[in-house]
């Protein structure tokens, strides 16, 4: 008894002491007290207790969190249901105090520990308790677990790759691999997998768990791969292993380090905050601000909920996860060194906002919204899942309100995404509506810098974006990508064209409203700046400028472009559908176009400006750009990035007008003042028909060497490389025998071929009425095809 009068004595000392008027406001001290009233001269020690407090004044009263300089650690999210949810006038807020620095961290402090050394620079500790040792961090700075290759910053793919790196030569060293880990690229580099190593048989081949990370599954890539958490290899600086049999931390320091007094930190949980609310239940008004927030766990053994019709996987958590929520912001958090996502929208969720926030160091991806496929009509889940159309579900739009809408991310500073899982995107869309994303510099990562999945369901913004330093590790993509591939899509090109001539409506049931793309500054030196993949429909693309890899639609309809500049680049139309819609206008290119498989132009390509005549005269020949313009654009000062053209330019006289360029990025003085910028190319003025790629006859057909990341994207190669049969004459040998226009040969006669030479080479060995086998690349995948040489 006299244990609950203390109980209800201490709470409602608490209450009073807190209490503010209309006001409370509670807070958290690491040498604080969960015994004291949590006021600012006798603080709570942890944010659960003051979490739990402000639970009492939910709905009623404003309140705010205060917490004071220094690491909180914790031990389990803080979880904020709707009954622990604010009002309009009633905020909670999360914030770190005055001009303090605090930081919310999952991660355990390993104190006291007796070091030992071990042998060659390692050094050992025994663990006298049970912990997580997924990574560790030194100081502040992540060290690497023992890996095969080496750490190298300077690498492309995974900071090192080896082909060897799950050889049986190699395994064969390893006494007990299991608990090690594979990371592979996709073979077509769409992303990468990620393997739990569960031990090795008799053979020396290692036995795997995993490779659900990618929705396509075609296998690891067979270069591109590293091996991580294997005790024999621990023999680099900043290396170490954890033997959870014996309970043992292996450490390789730095020469100068004293162990002793030295921070070390292991993260311990998935999530910091996690708000979890629904649609009739939302968590609201929810502020988490001013805080640093570090250390979670990696998570990409958990990426396998497959996004619709791609290449993608993801895993619904973040360092903040969002679920049914309605009316939060997070706000001007320093978010850093997050094994997982960084921030994750997940089903309903409205009218929420990610602003001026520092977001690095990321493990999977930025910011993502991720709806319910519950809400969409009729989906499919993989790339050659097709639904019969009498099964289609023919109403347009979602089937209910599980899906983010009316969200905004502004003014964030986002880069170095994407350090363990490479299928990500700074800020990821799926699933979506109404979603504002502006002001945001990105950078700095594997894949894309946005990515909007599937055309579920549109109506979002992205403008006055930085985007730049994208699919660094990847290919065949853009800073800018999306795909569609809605209910209405099919691979198949024919059956494409009937349908939309049977079902002209179908192509707008997902994508009902128009994605608008503008006022962005693109650049991908590894794809396209803005690449529409697919079956992308529905956008309005104006004002943006590309600094390197032109705009890209493939295979979508209703697609406005215009008013935009690509620099040393240009416009590629991909294997467009007949009655696609599309227009191309007032744009500035500065090579020649570089179509693949188009007939149908869309509504309009005209009113344009070339940089030379050549390319305009080609342009025309395809039956476009009857009152486009060739010429130098005149831009003002390339050199520092100003690319307006000058008053007395002639790309003004086919309609283009100037738009401002001084608005790109983050717009926040703290963040602007540590943004990077794009590197401004060299302007050139290129006539690539005078470089055009030669094309050779045999058997009534063209055929060509395959030599374009847009022939790659196109044709769906793993690679640069084969002979692309451009053309097909009617009555071809080659036709009759089942070959197809922009199928690419790879063999002949079970012979290699790289291009033409290797081609021409077995041809000539050949002779009348030989059978010949053929492999060619198509559809995703290779096929044999048989010929009997007349």
């Amino acid at each position: 008894m006299k244990k609950i009068l203390l109980v209800l004595v201490t709470t409602l000392t608490i209450l009073f002491s807190a209490c503010q008027g209309s006001k409370v406001v509670l807070y958290v001290s690491i040498s604080g007290d969960d015994n004291n009233p949590g006021t600012k001269e006798q603080p709570f020690a942890t944010l659960e207790k003051a979490t739990k407090e402000a639970s009492f004044f939910a709905g009623k009263k404003a309140i705010t969190i205060y917490l004071r300089g220094g690491i909180h650690y914790i031990r389990k999210p803080i979880l904020l249901t709707a009954s622990t949810s604010g009002t309009k006038d009633c905020p909670i807020v999360f914030s770190s105090y005055s001009n303090e620095h605090a930081v919310i961290s999952t991660a355990k402090p390993l104190t006291d520990l007796d070091w030992k050394e071990y042998k060659d620079g390692i050094w050992q500790a025994e663990i006298d308790e049970s912990l997580v040792f997924d990574q560790l961090y030194l100081n502040g700075e992540k060290q690497c677990m023992a890996r095969y290759p080496n750490y190298n910053k300077e690498v492309r793919h995974f900071n090192g790759f080896s082909k060897d790196a799950i050889s049986q030569e190699r395994v064969k060293r390893w006494a007990n691999p299991s608990g090690g880990f594979v990371h592979a690229m996709h073979k077509h580099e769409w992303g990468g997998y990620q393997y739990l190593i569960t031990g090795k048989d008799k053979s020396d081949s290692l036995i795997l768990e995993g490779g659900f990370q990618n929705n396509r599954q075609m296998g690891m890539h067979d270069s591109y791969r590293m091996v991580e958490n294997i005790f024999e290899e621990l023999d680099s600086v900043n290396e170490w292993y954890y033997n959870k049999e014996n309970k043992t931390l292996y450490f390789y320091p730095p020469k100068d380090l004293d162990l002793k007094t030295a921070l070390i930190e292991v993260p311990q949980l998935e999530s910091i905050f996690m708000l979890q609310g629904t649609e009739e239940s939302p968590v609201k008004y929810i502020e988490i601000k001013n805080l640093e927030l570090r250390q979670t766990l990696r998570t990409f053994m958990e990426t396998k909920e497959p996004l619709l019709r791609s290449d993608w996987t993801i895993y619904r958590s973040g360092a903040i996860k969002l679920e049914g929520t309605e009316n939060c912001l997070v706000e001007n958090c320093f978010i850093n060194s997050i094994g997982g996502n960084a921030i994750f929208f997940s089903n309903y969720n409205r009218n929420d906002r990610v602003e001026n926030n520092h977001i690095t160091n990321i493990g999977a991806g930025g910011v993502c919204f991720v709806g319910s496929p519950t809400a969409v009509r009729s989906p499919h889940f993989e790339y050659n899942e097709f639904m019969s159309w009498d099964k289609i579900d023919t109403i347009k739009g979602p089937a209910n309100n599980n899906y983010p809408s009316l969200c905004v991310v502004d003014n964030n500073l986002i880069y170095n995404i994407g350090t363990v899982e490479k299928q990500v995107a700074g800020v990821q869309v799926s699933m979506s509506k109404n979603i504002t994303i502006s002001h945001n510099s990105i950078y700095d990562m594997p894949r894309s810098g946005i990515n909007i999945s599937e055309g579920t369901w549109g109506g979002h913004i992205i403008e006055w974006n930085d985007v730049f330093n994208t699919v660094l590790e990847t290919g065949d993509h853009g800073s800018f990508n999306s795909w569609g591939r809605d209910r209405f899509w099919y691979a198949d090109r024919v059956m494409m064209d009937s349908l939309n001539a049977k079902y002209p409506q179908a192509v707008l049931w997902d994508a009902v409203e128009t994605t608008t793309i503008r006022n962005n500054r693109w650049r991908c030196d590894h794809g396209w700046d803005i690449d529409l993949d697919d079956g992308s429909s529905n956008y309005h693309i104006y004002n943006n400028l590309c600094l390197n890899g032109g705009i890209k639609l493939r295979e979508g309809f209703h697609r406005k472009v215009e008013n935009n500049i690509m620099v040393n680049n240009t416009f590629h139309p991909h294997v467009w559908f007949e009655n696609s819609k599309d227009t191309f206008k007032y744009n500035i290119v500065t090579k020649a176009y570089l179509p693949i498989r188009v007939k149908d132009w869309g509504n309009e390509i005209d009113y344009n400006f070339f940089p030379d005549l050549a390319s305009l005269k080609a342009a025309q020949e395809n039956g476009t750009d009857n009152h486009s313009k060739a010429g130098n654009p005149m831009f003002i000062n390339p050199a520092i990035g100003d690319y307006r053209v000058k008053d007395d330019s002639p790309a003004l006289g086919v309609g283009f007008k100037n738009f401002d360029m001084s608005k790109f990025g983050v717009q926040n003085n703290e963040l602007k003042k540590i943004a990077k910028i794009p590197d401004f190319p060299d302007f050139k003025i290129s006539n690539d028909l005078a470089n055009a790629d030669e094309t050779y006859d045999w058997l009534d057909a063209k055929f060509k060497n395959l030599t374009t990341e847009g022939e790659r994207s196109a044709t769906g190669m793993d690679g640069i490389k084969g002979v692309l049969i451009v053309k097909l004459d009617e009555n071809s040998v080659l036709e009759r025998f089942g070959l197809k226009e922009n199928d690419v040969i790879l063999k002949y006669n079970r012979a290699d071929v790289d291009n033409w030479t290797d081609m021409e080479r077995e041809i000539v060995k050949s002779y009348k009425g030989e059978n010949i086998r053929i492999t060619v690349f198509r559809e995703q995948k290779e096929k044999i095809i048989n010929i009997t040489l007349p």
